[in-house]
């Protein structure tokens, strides 16, 4: 099985480069090869867990930091989002929340029934207290992955405020027979029409930074001398939002490679790509306080399961028998949402590979477009201003000679389609354009 990641970054929006530093551009485009692999979302596999409460800084496209409270696998370094969890159905999880914040935490598994152990009372579980001095506060939760699906977790303790300040994160349980090493076991729910070749997670959530601010201002004039908690004094009524992320990262560095060491605290990527053909696993995770209807340009995706639960019938169906499709994926806070994409390019209009009528059909084509011209006539090269992405034609699978110094990002010759949130202002970094909830769909070629 072949694991390569390309990462291309924000096709048409040639803006969006300007806000990368020279340093990061080298990690946001790595484009050699048509052969992408096959791709599952990044994480950590349990099924026990440690996670750490701590607080630090994230960066956000157009050149801001911004303060976070959120999670780290293990001893550290803090990330945003949470770390993803990945298990397998019927496994008995654990995590355990070490705190090194000074107020308590905890965390809610909606779709789980979770034992807690050990920890203080809260609301509506069991905290791991605040730090005192050098002693993190502790709590464990337990309980039974028995539903496949795509989950979220997130903050048990002041939700208002902790979850704006980073507190969540995604799970995933994998079902019975699932094996990362063999491609024919790929399905989200164990079921045939749940079968993917590609998967990725679109995990969103908002953010607004004067509550970020303000909570910093305050953390920096604690000292923790006498003090018993610090309890930051936030009015959240009155919170709007002003940046919106995919995984943790504003565009266009949600393209930048996955890990990239421009952003040591936010590790996901939001690239998806596919070839012809083939299934595409959207994972949608509405994890702020706002609702954010997400449009997947190029084709619909067909909607199989929501909230951990196939879209079905009945107990006994055998598959997703109520799903549907859909060209704008709505993810409310607190829910998730699987889809299904593919494409290959049926309908187009025209013959996307520039056949002639009388050449042999490739793989996926749309044999009612073989053949059609190119619905217009291209300018003569002196009177185009050439984008960064295009690739010297019209034609999918064709780079051709383009004038010197000009793209270059694009040379297997794939088609490029925007996702991003259909709330127009969600596609800004504070009121900077492009950035926020927006990225790119890559369809590459297959290299025969």
């Amino acid at each position: 099985m072949k694991t390569k990641k390309i990462n291309l970054g924000a096709g048409c929006l040639l803006a969006a480069l300007a806000l990368l530093t020279t340093a990061a551009k080298a990690e946001w485009i790595n484009v050699t090869t048509n052969d992408m692999g096959n791709h599952l979302v990044d994480g950590i596999t349990g099924p026990a867990f440690t996670l750490t409460a701590m607080e630090g800084h994230i960066s956000t496209a157009e050149g801001s930091s911004v303060y976070v409270w959120s999670l780290a696998n293990g001893g550290g370094p803090m990330q945003y989002p949470a770390p993803t969890l990945i298990v397998d159905q019927s496994n008995a999880v654990t995590v355990t929340l070490n705190n090194t914040l000074p107020f308590p935490v905890s965390l809610v598994f909606p779709g789980q029934q979770v034992t807690a152990g050990g920890g203080t009372n809260g609301l509506l579980t069991a905290e791991a207290p605040a730090m005192v001095g050098t002693t993190t506060g502790t709590v464990t939760y337990s309980f039974i992955a028995s539903q496949p699906g795509t989950y979220l977790y997130n903050s048990g303790t002041r939700q208002d405020l902790q979850i704006e300040m980073g507190m969540v994160g995604a799970l995933i349980v994998r079902p019975a027979g699932f094996d990362s090493a063999n491609t024919a076991t790929w399905k989200a729910y164990g079921t045939g029409d749940s079968a993917f070749d590609q998967e990725f997670l679109f995990l969103l959530t908002d953010m607004d930074p004067t509550i970020h601010d303000d909570v910093e201002h305050q953390r920096e004039a604690y000292t923790g001398n006498g003090n018993p908690a610090f309890n930051p004094v936030i009015d959240t009524t009155a919170r709007f939002a002003n940046y919106w992320f995919i995984n943790g990262r504003t565009a266009p560095d949600d393209m930048m490679i996955a890990f990239s060491k421009a952003l040591p605290a936010q590790p996901y990527d939001a690239s998806p790509m596919l070839h012809p053909g083939q299934n595409l696993l959207m994972r949608m995770v509405g994890a702020g306080h706002d609702g954010h209807p997400f449009h997947h340009h190029a084709n619909h995706a067909r909607n199989i399961a929501r909230n951990g639960r196939l879209l079905q019938s009945s107990p006994t169906a055998t598959n997703a028998d109520l799903s549907y499709l859909t060209f704008t994926i709505p993810t409310y806070p607190g829910e998730t949402t699987d889809a299904i994409f593919t494409w290959t390019g049926q309908g187009l209009g025209w013959d996307m590979y520039g056949h002639a009528p009388g050449d042999p059909l490739r793989a996926y084509e749309d044999p009612n477009d073989h053949g059609k011209p190119f619905p217009v006539m291209l300018p003569n090269e002196a009177d185009m201003d050439f984008g960064e992405w295009y690739g010297g034609s019209p034609f999918f699978g064709v780079a051709a000679a383009l004038p010197p110094n000009i793209g270059g990002f694009d040379p297997t010759g794939a088609f490029i389609y925007m996702w991003h949130s259909h709330n127009e202002r969600e596609i800004v970094n504070n009121n900077v354009f492009p950035g926020g909830m927006l990225t790119m769909l890559l369809v590459i070629p297959w290299s025969n």
